[in-house]
C-alpha cells in the first residue's frame, strides 16, 4: 500500500503573521508586576531590558494577528516550512490503532526550534539599533540560535550557559563560540549575581534562573545592549506559533485533525508553538482537542508547583511573574534535559492550566530515553532528551488506544535533534542514568517565602 509520509509546504505557505492566543483567551494572564511598587509593568518598564517591539508583544491582548516583518520571514524560507511526519513505524512497533504525527523541527541548521523566536527578537534589536544581545542557556539550544541570529544581524552576543550543561554537552558551547558569542558558564564571577551564588553555594550546578540572573545583569549594566530569552515570556511563545500554523495546514494534506496535541515542556516555547494554533479551534470553533505538556518529573511546576507571583531568575532581577513554579531559588536535579530544568511556567500556559484548557504529565529520566530509543530506531532519528519527554507522552497515550481500540490523532513536536547529546545515550545504554523524584516537603519548603499575590 502506498502511504504517504511526509507533508510539505512550499516557502511561499511560510505563515504571513504569527498567532497571539492572548486575545482568544477567555481569561487573560494575570501582568507582570514591578517587584518594587507591585504595579503591572509597562511597555516603556519592560523596554529597559529587551527590545521594544517585544515588549509591545509582550502585553498585547487585543490583536490576535501580528504580522511578520518580512526580513524575518526571509530569513525563514532558509529552513521553513519544516516537514510533518506521519510515524507509521512507531505506530507499528506500539501495535497501536491511533495515527500518530510529528512536526520535525529538527531539520533546521540550528538543530531545534529555538531559532524561530532568535530571528525575530535580532530583527528587533538591530531594528532600534542596539549593538549587543545577551542571554541565558540550559542543554544550548537557545544559545546556539540567539549566537547565530546574532551574528546574522550584525549583533554581538553573550551566552551564559548553566555549568551542568556546559559540562555534559560541550559541543553546544563550540557550536555558540562558531557562531562568534562569548559564552560563560553559570553561575560565574563575572556579575554580582554569580558571584552572590558561588559566595552561597560554591559548588552549585547552576540553574537556568541563574543564568538569567548573569545575562540580565549584564543587559541593564552594559551600554547598547538587551536582553533576550529563549522561552516563558509571551513573545517568544509568539514567535513559535509558525510551528503550529505550518502543522494545520500539512495536517490538511493528511485529510486528518488532531485529537491530543503533545510536546515537552521547560518554559513553554516549543509547547505553545505547536499548540496555540490548534487551541484556537477549541476556543472559537468547538473543537475538542486535548493538549499534554510532558515535563520531567524532576521539576513538575506543572502539576505540583504553586500558581503565585515568582521571580524569573534565582536572584530576582526580574519582574514577577504569575506563574506555576517550584520556587526561583530551585535546585534542578542534573538531567540530561537541560532545557526543561525550568523552575517555572510562563503567564500564558499557567492561566490556560488554571482554566483547564491543557494538561501536563510528569515523565521520569528512564521513561523519556526508553522512548527516545525506541523512536530512533523506528523513524530513524535520535531526538534531544527534551523531545524524549514528548515521544514518552505520545506513546502512553498510544498504549491507552491500544487498550481501547481507539483510533485516535496524535500530533507532537519533534522540538530538537539529539546528535549532541550522545553522551547522555551512551550514559543510559551503560545504565548509568537514574531516575529524580521531587518530595512534596521540599516543593512546600522552596515555595513558602512566595508572595501570595494570586
Amino acid at each position: 500500500m502506498d502511504r504517504q509520509k511526509k507533508f510539505l509546504l512550499n516557502e511561499d505557505q511560510i505563515p504571513t503573521h504569527w498567532y497571539n492566543i492572548q486575545a482568544e483567551m477567555p481569561n487573560k494572564p494575570l501582568p507582570m508586576l514591578n517587584p518594587g511598587t507591585k504595579e503591572p509593568l509597562t511597555v516603556d518598564d519592560l523596554a529597559h531590558i529587551f527590545p521594544r517591539e517585544c515588549c509591545v508583544q509582550e502585553l498585547d491582548q487585543e490583536n490576535a494577528w501580528i504580522k511578520i516583518p518580512e526580513p524575518i520571514r526571509e530569513k525563514y524560507k532558509y529552513y521553513r516550512a519544516t516537514p510533518l511526519v506521519r510515524a507509521y513505524a512507531l505506530e507499528e512497533a506500539l501495535g497501536t490503532p491511533a495515527h500518530i504525527y510529528f512536526k520535525n523541527e529538527s531539520t533546521n541548521p540550528l538543530g531545534s526550534h529555538k531559532i524561530n523566536s532568535a530571528l525575530a527578537q535580532c530583527y528587533y534589536a538591530k531594528e532600534e539599533g542596539t549593538t549587543n544581545v545577551t542571554t541565558e542557556t540550559g542543554a544550548g539550544q537557545w544559545g546556539a540560535a540567539l549566537a547565530y541570529a546574532a551574528k546574522i544581524f550584525g549583533l554581538e552576543a553573550a551566552v551564559y550557559q548553566v555549568k551542568i550543561s556546559m559540562q555534559q554537552k560541550p559541543y553546544r558551547s563550540s557550536i555558540m563560540r562558531t557562531f562568534g558569542a562569548a559564552v560563560t558558564a553559570s553561575p560565574s564571577m563575572s556579575t554580582r549575581a554569580g558571584k552572590d551564588l558561588i559566595t552561597k553555594d560554591p559548588t552549585h550546578p547552576g540553574s537556568l534562573g541563574t543564568a538569567i540572573s548573569e545575562a540580565v545583569e549584564l543587559a541593564v549594566t552594559t551600554p547598547n545592549c538587551k536582553y533576550t530569552l529563549g522561552s516563558v515570556l509571551n513573545h517568544v511563545s509568539l514567535h513559535q506559533t509558525v510551528i503550529g500554523l505550518e502543522a494545520e495546514k500539512q495536517m490538511e494534506m493528511a485529510g486528518e485533525y488532531p485529537d491530543m496535541v503533545v510536546a515537552c515542556f521547560g518554559g513553554g516555547s516549543n509547547f505553545s508553538g505547536i499548540a496555540f494554533p490548534f487551541m484556537r479551534h477549541n476556543l472559537n470553533d468547538g473543537k475538542k482537542t486535548e493538549f499534554i505538556a510532558a515535563e520531567p518529573e524532576s521539576c513538575p511546576k506543572l502539576t505540583r508547583g504553586k500558581f503565585e507571583y515568582d521571580f524569573g531568575d534565582e536572584a530576582g532581577l526580574t519582574p514577577l511573574i504569575p506563574m506555576f513554579t517550584l520556587g526561583h531559588n530551585f535546585k534542578p536535579a542534573n538531567i540530561h534535559a537541560g532545557g526543561l530544568r525550568y523552575h517555572g511556567a510562563g503567564t500564558i500556559v499557567s492561566q490556560l492550566i488554571k482554566d483547564g484548557l491543557m494538561r501536563g504529565v510528569d515523565i521520569p529520566q528512564l521513561e523519556s530515553f526508553d522512548a527516545g530509543m525506541l523512536f530512533a530506531r523506528t523513524e530513524g532519528i535520535i531526538p534531544a532528551p527534551e523531545s524524549c519527554h514528548a515521544i514518552a507522552a505520545v506513546i502512553r497515550e498510544a498504549k491507552k488506544c491500544k487498550e481501547t481500540g481507539e483510533e485516535k490523532v496524535i500530533l507532537f513536536n519533534l522540538s530538537g535533534h539529539g546528535l549532541i547529546d550522545m553522551t547522555a545515550y551512551d550514559q543510559y545504554i551503560n545504565g548509568d542514568l537514574q531516575n529524580y523524584q521531587l518530595s512534596d516537603a521540599a516543593i512546600e519548603a522552596n515555595t513558602a517565602s512566595l508572595e501570595h499575590l494570586t
